[in-house]
């Protein structure tokens, strides 16, 4: 049963990952405002994630500039979330931004978005790989959230990241959900309309029996008039929450009523 426990939270933790993804930076050359405009509503179009991936290889091969890396790696983990079919494409997928985050982290170390993907990338390699083997990444993930909260201490991603470390791992390793809860909220100060931390706030809450309460963040991600991520919160987001909601009410966790909102 202890086996089992710890699958289920290691499970958890990986599958947390996919609420970090964020849109690509500005900067460097051409190809990346252009990869950015491609991905703004790739939603309507996943093929733009293929289009804006061979952007950004070529423009690496040109000029690997860290921004041009960062980017890269931030669309070969789209691609292994959403385009890849089968287990295998999605390892290379991961595996390819892995390396694109670790190049960018080497070129500009004080850059924690280089940090940050690298970490992000190595999780969900790690989910492919099972548990076993993907405890030797889980040093790699949290130093990859130390160092990005160290840099950047408003990272949301960064905060949603070392909120996922410390909901999921267990504690002999560092786990703490009342850390978890405090890293959640901050992200959502910093931005409320972040719906993947938002989410994740509703599966801690699930975890320790707060029915109540994630209802209500489970409401506010489908409620969302603004979501900073429109494709994410659209193709993954949505979708999760309102199975939640579903799964809490065949339960009989919560009622149709709503929840009072929090502050």
């Amino acid at each position: 049963m202890r086996g089992a426990g710890r699958r289920r939270s290691a499970a958890g933790f990986l599958l947390a990952l996919v609420a970090l993804s964020v849109a690509a930076p500005a900067g460097a050359g051409g190809a990346v405002p252009a990869a950015r405009a491609l991905l703004a509503a790739w939603h309507e179009d996943p093929e733009r994630i293929d289009r804006a991936r061979v952007l950004l290889e070529r423009a690496v091969v040109a000029d690997p500039a860290p921004e041009t890396l960062v980017a890269l790696a931030h669309v070969w983990f789209l691609a292994g979330e959403f385009r890849a079919r089968g287990e295998a494409e999605r390892a290379a997928a991961y595996e390819r931004g892995s390396e694109a985050a670790r190049r960018a982290a080497a070129a500009a170390p004080d850059d924690h978005r280089g940090h940050l993907y690298l970490a992000i990338n190595s999780g969900r390699l790690a989910e492919l790989w099972g548990v076993m083997r993907a405890i030797t990444l889980v040093g790699t993930i949290r130093a990859g959230a130390e160092t990005v909260l160290r840099l950047n201490p408003r990272s949301v991603e960064g905060l949603i990241l070392a909120g996922s470390l410390a909901a999921e791992m267990p504690r002999f390793m560092g786990g703490d959900r009342a850390k978890a809860e405090a890293l959640f909220k901050r992200a959502l100060e910093v931005d409320p309309h972040r719906t993947g931390g938002r989410l994740e706030l509703a599966r801690l809450y699930i975890a320790t029996r707060r029915w109540r309460d994630a209802q209500r963040e489970l409401q506010r991600v489908v409620e969302e008039p603004a979501p900073t991520d429109v494709p994410r919160w659209t193709v993954s987001e949505v979708p999760r929450a309102r199975a939640l909601l579903a799964e809490l009410s065949g339960r009989g966790r919560v009622t149709d009523e709503a929840p009072p909102q929090s502050p």
